[in-house]
């Protein structure tokens, strides 16, 4: 029994599709079908309930589905014991990312992980999409919400950043200076919404304060909710680094600037209920030791002192998304 053919069978059971799987795997699907029929053959068991649009795990499929993932697991372990740090690895990592403004870096951080690793292939989707990793086969996720949609994940904050109100002259000349947080919801505030009809219209000012906005424009963009800001239109809730240029400029005024700025996060998330290969193994620690030195995600925010955060574990609501941070010790 082949190791390949397992993780193949693992896909189609993740996937519950024959064509999905084949098309993860980027294989037609007449090879898909013909590796599962052989294995199938070779245990002498009935894996699936084949039906027309999706296939589900027969009682012993889904045994075997289970038994075969702690051997894979146990495999990968073995391997990542007896290959030492700089040894070259090889396999296809898929990673989705959320855009943000600092993808940048983490594609400098990826090219250099593969230069280390010419075996390896890689493919990067950008996506504000929040996505059952395990059913996508997706091995790693560069994300900013604190929880995805698919539970039982690893979540590790990477990147930290300072998070504040910006309005041009031109608005604040027409509209006023908001003078405190609940002033600001009065205000016209470009709002960001994720393709699953998830919706940020409640934003953290420093620390613990909340205040829930309003707006006419929406979109999954900070570059565009800043160019919202720029037009006079209304005010953007921006990384302080994405604005630093404008504020300098004076095209864009930080509002409350006598309040902390709130410390957005940046998390690497991986499936926990799925094996994880010893490259995504390799490349999960890669990322932790560039980005996270000491156990400290690097502040994109250079005027501010880095903080430890961690992911929040509070319950929201279904139409809401908060940022939360760990007060400092």
């Amino acid at each position: 029994m082949k190791t390949e053919d397992l993780a193949l069978f693992h896909r189609i059971a993740e996937t519950g599709s024959l064509i999905e799987a084949a098309d993860l795997l980027n294989l037609p699907k007449s090879t898909v079908s013909r590796r599962l029929q052989a294995l199938e053959d070779e245990l002498n068991i009935k894996l699936f309930h084949r039906q027309s649009r999706s296939m589900t795990l027969t009682s012993a499929g889904s045994h075997f589905y289970q038994r075969s993932q702690n051997i894979l697991a146990q495999l990968d372990e073995t391997l990542f014991e007896m290959t030492n740090d700089d040894a070259e690895i090889s396999g296809h990592l898929r990673i989705q990312m959320f855009p943000i403004h600092s993808m940048r870096i983490l594609m400098q951080a990826i090219f250099r992980f593969m230069d280390m690793h010419p075996k390896l292939t890689v493919e990067v989707l950008s996506s504000v999409e929040s996505v059952d990793m395990v059913k996508n086969n997706l091995d790693v996720a560069f994300v900013v919400e604190s929880v995805l949609d698919t539970l039982d994940l690893v979540v590790r904050p990477i990147f930290t950043t300072d998070l504040r109100f910006y309005a041009s002259p031109e608005y604040l000349a027409s509209h006023g200076t908001p003078k405190t947080p609940q002033e600001i919801e009065s205000h016209n505030v470009s709002l960001f919404r994720l393709s699953n009809g998830k919706i940020f219209n409640e934003l953290w000012v420093g620390l613990e304060e909340a205040v829930r906005v309003r707006g006419n424009f929406c979109s999954n963009s900070v570059e565009l909710a800043v160019e919202f800001a720029l037009q006079g239109r209304g005010i953007a809730y921006a990384p302080a680094e994405v604005v630093a240029e404008f504020v300098e400029t004076g095209e864009l005024v930080t509002l409350l600037p006598e309040i902390d700025a709130h410390q957005g996060e940046c998390f690497l998330a991986y499936p926990s209920r799925r094996y994880v290969s010893l490259a995504s193994r390799r490349f999960i620690d890669y990322i932790l030791q560039e980005l996270v030195p000491n156990g400290v995600p690097t502040n994109m925010s250079e005027q501010s002192p880095r903080r430890s955060c961690q992911a929040s574990k509070e319950a929201f609501s279904d139409d809401v998304l908060h940022f939360s941070v760990k007060k400092s010790r």
